[in-house]
Formats: C-alpha cells, sequence, structure tokens
C-alpha cells in the first residue's frame, strides 16, 4: 500500500510541477504582455525582434537629431531675419534721398545711427544656441566676427574684405565651404574619397560671410554688408559729402541685404525639409513599434484566459495534494 501511495505522491508532484510551470509561464505573459522573455522560447521570433528594436532605436535616434537641427535652423533663421530687418532699416531711412538738403552735423548723427545698427548687426551674426555659435560654420566655439580697432570685420580672425588671389581671400573661400553633417535617416554614405555625400546627410553648419558677403569688387567696394555701410559711413563724416559716391554705395548695400533676405528664404525651405523627414521618420517609427508588438506582443484576452485556466489547475492541484497527503499520512500511521 505504502509504494502505491508513493508512486501517487511521485506521480501528483510531477504533475504539480508542470501546472505550477503553466500558471508562472502564463503570469509572466499577462505581466510582461510578450509572448516570449528569453531567446530560448522562440529563437526566430527573438532575431527578429532584435532587428527591428536595432531599426526602431535607429530611427528614434534620428527623430532626435532632427529635433535638434530643426532647433538650430530656427535660431539661425531667427538671426537673419533680425539682421534682413536691420539691414532694410538702414537702406531705407538712409538712402540718398534722405541725405538731400542735409548739413554735416546732420550726416554726422545719420552716420552714428549706421554705425550702432551694424553693432547689432555684428551682435545677431555672433547668435549662439547651446554653446554653439550658430554662424560660425564648422567652428562653433568661438565668436566668429568681429570688428577690429579699424573697424572692418573680420571673420574668425581673418579681414572679410580681402582682395581675390590673397592668402585671406582663399581661407575665407575655405570657410565658406565648410560642412558639418548629421545623420537624419537619409542613408549616410560616404563617396570613394571618404567624404559624406551630402545628397545622405543634412548640413547644420552655415557660415555667416556666405551670408553677408566677403571680398571685394571691381571696383574696389567690400562686397561684405557690414564693410560697405562703414564706407558708406565714412562718406557721411567727410567735409564734403559726395552723394553720387553715396549713392552707389548705397545700390549695392541693397543687394546685399536682398541676399540676406534670400537666405532667410533659403533656410525657410530647408526646415521645410527637415519637417517633412520628421513626418516620414516618425510614421516608419510607429511602423516599427506595430510590427515589433506583433512579433513580441499577445492577445491579452488570450492571455487572461490562458492564465485565468492554469491559476484553475494550479488551485486544484494544491487541494488534491492536501487530501493526498492527509490520506498518506494516515495509511502510513495504520
Amino acid at each position: 500500500m505504502r509504494t502505491t501511495t508513493n508512486s501517487l505522491i511521485r506521480n501528483y508532484k510531477e504533475g504539480l510541477s508542470s501546472s505550477y510551470s503553466n500558471w508562472t509561464s502564463s503570469s509572466t505573459r499577462v505581466m510582461t504582455q510578450r509572448s516570449f522573455n528569453s531567446v530560448a522560447e522562440s529563437p526566430s521570433s527573438a532575431a527578429k525582434a532584435s532587428q527591428l528594436q536595432r531599426k526602431y532605436t535607429k530611427v528614434e535616434d534620428n527623430l532626435d537629431t532632427i529635433d535638434d537641427a530643426q532647433a538650430r535652423l530656427d535660431e539661425q533663421e531667427s538671426a537673419l531675419m533680425s539682421i534682413s530687418d536691420v539691414l532694410e532699416t538702414i537702406s531705407e531711412n538712409y538712402s540718398v534721398s534722405a541725405m538731400s538738403d542735409t548739413n554735416a552735423d546732420q550726416r554726422g548723427i545719420y552716420a552714428d545711427a549706421i554705425s550702432s545698427y551694424l553693432e547689432t548687426v555684428v551682435s545677431d551674426l555672433n547668435a549662439s544656441y547651446a554653446d554653439t555659435y550658430l554662424l560660425a560654420g564648422s567652428d562653433g566655439t568661438n565668436a566668429p566676427f568681429a570688428l577690429s580697432d579699424s573697424g572692418t570685420l573680420t571673420y574668425r580672425g581673418v579681414e572679410v574684405s580681402a582682395a581675390e588671389g590673397t592668402t585671406d581671400y582663399e581661407t575665407l573661400c575655405d570657410y565658406a565651404d565648410e560642412h558639418v553633417y548629421v545623420d537624419i535617416g537619409l542613408g549616410l554614405s560616404l563617396d570613394e574619397n571618404g567624404n559624406v555625400d551630402s545628397s545622405s546627410a543634412f548640413d547644420v553648419s552655415l557660415a555667416g560671410i556666405n551670408i553677408v558677403g566677403y571680398g571685394v569688387d571691381e571696383d574696389g567696394d567690400s562686397k561684405n554688408v557690414i564693410d560697405l555701410a562703414n564706407q558708406m559711413v565714412d562718406l557721411l563724416n567727410a567735409d564734403t559729402f559726395d552723394s553720387d559716391a553715396y549713392g552707389e554705395l548705397m545700390n549695392k548695400f541693397n543687394d546685399l541685404t536682398t541676399n540676406v533676405s534670400n537666405s532667410v528664404t533659403d533656410l525657410g525651405i530647408r526646415s521645410e525639409f527637415l519637417t517633412t523627414t520628421e513626418t516620414r521618420m516618425e510614421n516608419l517609427s510607429l511602423s516599427l513599434q506595430t510590427q515589433l508588438e506583433n512579433v513580441e506582443g499577445i492577445d491579452l484576452e488570450a492571455a487572461y484566459t490562458e492564465y485565468s485556466a492554469c491559476d484553475d489547475a494550479y488551485t486544484a492541484a494544491l487541494k488534491v495534494g492536501t487530501t493526498l497527503l492527509t490520506a498518506s499520512f494516515i495509511d502510513f500511521m495504520s
């Protein structure tokens, strides 16, 4: 009789262990809402989920980069709009016609006003975002623009009104062609020379000299809007006012002001491109989340039904065990 009882107990313990295992598994699935919790449970699903998770993480990184690039672009646009407004104010209020019938004192006041406006422009050219100077090209750690003691503008230590063929002009050309590319999900790739393919990334750098100009024209006048305006200031401060020369400089100033306005428009186009790319990345993120849920997720209704059945089975097994162990003890005593 004891042998039979021992056999029953052994079989019961195996059944109880199986029932407990099923209850634990179903309970874990309900709590984690995952169809598997280890690679061993479903190797193929785990491999697919891992691949999808890597893609999802990459897309989320791209979205973070886009957000940062957009914020940076917004600040660049804000700075350029401020510069454009100041330059248009100079163009409208200090034209040749505004100088008619003025005396030297009045022109001196106008010259001081223009100089004050130019200091504001230089300040905007040194605008920063997150400890990075926005219009410094690839060198965002140092303020790019400064007015020298002589009143001429410098960019990263080089006078912006350098003549073509000079070392300074070649340096400015190099500065103007700098890029800082970031990966926003366009399929980042390199060309045969190991450089980033510009069509596969987004350039967050902006060299201020491409906005306000550099070099000198065939007349020897500066192609930089600030240095050119300072030439206009010199004419206003002269003992004899040369209205014709002032008019020629003002026409060139207006052209450079238009270039700044066009740069604001270009930033708007780039901002729209970022917005479009962000929308595409967000849609891709949602798609990957759905795919992950299909691989890793569970049918909650079915999972709760399974858990309830396993819980009932385990509870019943425990009750059977109580009866069995009691009968076994009485049989042993007898």
